[in-house]
């Protein structure tokens, strides 16, 4: 009787289980059946590419050479988890699943995802420790004491250079907010597409872990891949080239996180913006003055003394700017 029962619900528990469909699309994302081309959406029409544009960010086309094992699949809450790899890189490729469809395929690489350890209770309490450990060195005599103080001089004797920085960044991250009204559906599109790269490195995993582990994970990202790589890296070529990333940036971010879109979430999510930005803005001010500096005849050494400054106030504001994202993802959104 037990085997004429376990027959007769296996259709309905092979239905009801998620790893079906979520084979089925990867099957299909892999045979290239639901991304679009990224030539297909650059000679996209105005009205076509907006569409485009958001499927090729939801389901972006598989790496060349890619292999998928379709037989050890992972369940994750509505993400369905399959091993794979491109040559030696291994990873997994992510299938998210609302209401028995595939919303998203992906491929994520294991070296783009975030630590295992940052999503630990440990690593949530270390780096509030941390945080109240630099807090408390900030209020003592002390080397990071010092920095701080230095840092604010340094923007008060360049106020000119650092007044231009901010206007110039956030002037281009309100042209993107304001262009943004104008096209509604191609800023959803490139805001699908932020989605998607944050979701690609796991860190969807973090917001279900409290706000220390979320505000450590959030301050690890911004704080690798923005201050550091994307900040410091190009400003150490004499500046112009991070306050070009950034003019790009800014304008970008305006699009993408526009009150058009956020609504009244926006004016939530704008200390989280104002703190963030100014960090990169800061970054790019030193960048600035090490240019300003060499080409006046100060040297590079002293250039480089006043950009590393604004790299460690800059990560303050970013520490700051974590504990509030994750306050706010947490517990407003």
């Amino acid at each position: 009787m037990r085997l004429v029962a376990w027959l007769l619900l296996l259709p309905w528990a092979l239905a009801s289980s998620p790893v079906e469909p979520a084979r089925q699309a990867a099957e299909a994302w892999l045979a290239g059946k639901l991304s679009p081309s990224l030539e297909e959406v650059l000679r996209a029409s105005p009205e076509e590419a907006p569409g485009l544009l958001e499927r090729y960010a939801l389901f972006p086309p598989p790496p060349k050479g890619l292999s998928l094992n379709l037989d050890s699949p992972r369940v994750e809450g509505n993400r369905v988890l399959f091993p794979a790899a491109v040559g030696e890189e291994v990873g997994e490729v992510v299938v998210v699943l609302e209401g028995g469809e595939a919303k998203r395929v992906y491929f994520r690489p294991q070296g783009l995802s975030l630590p295992g350890y940052l999503l630990s209770p440990l690593a949530g309490w270390g780096f509030l420790l941390l945080s109240l450990f630099w807090g408390f060195l900030l209020l003592q005599p002390s080397p990071f004491r010092a920095w701080l103080l230095e840092a604010f001089s340094l923007l008060r004797a360049h106020r000119g250079l650092y007044l231009f920085t901010n206007l110039l960044l956030y002037g281009l991250f309100a042209l993107g907010s304001v262009l943004a009204y104008g096209m509604p559906e191609m800023a959803r599109a490139v805001q699908a597409l932020f989605g998607g790269a944050l979701e690609a490195i796991g860190l969807e995993k973090a917001t279900g872990k409290g706000i220390l582990v979320l505000a450590g994970a959030i301050f690890h990202w911004n704080f690798g891949q923005g201050l550091f790589l994307t900040g410091l890296l190009p400003a150490l070529l004499l500046g112009i080239p991070v306050l070009l990333l950034n003019a790009l940036r800014y304008l970008v971010f305006g699009f993408a996180l526009s009150p058009a879109l956020l609504g009244a979430a926006f004016l939530v999510h704008l200390p989280t913006l104002v703190l963030e930005l100014q960090a990169y803005i800061l970054v790019t001010f030193g960048g600035l003055v090490l240019l300003a500096k060499t080409a006046g005849g100060e040297g590079y050494r002293k250039g480089l003394r006043a950009l590393l400054l604004t790299f460690y106030l800059g990560a303050l504001f970013l520490l700051l700017a974590a504990w509030y994202e994750a306050w706010e993802v947490s517990a407003l959104l």
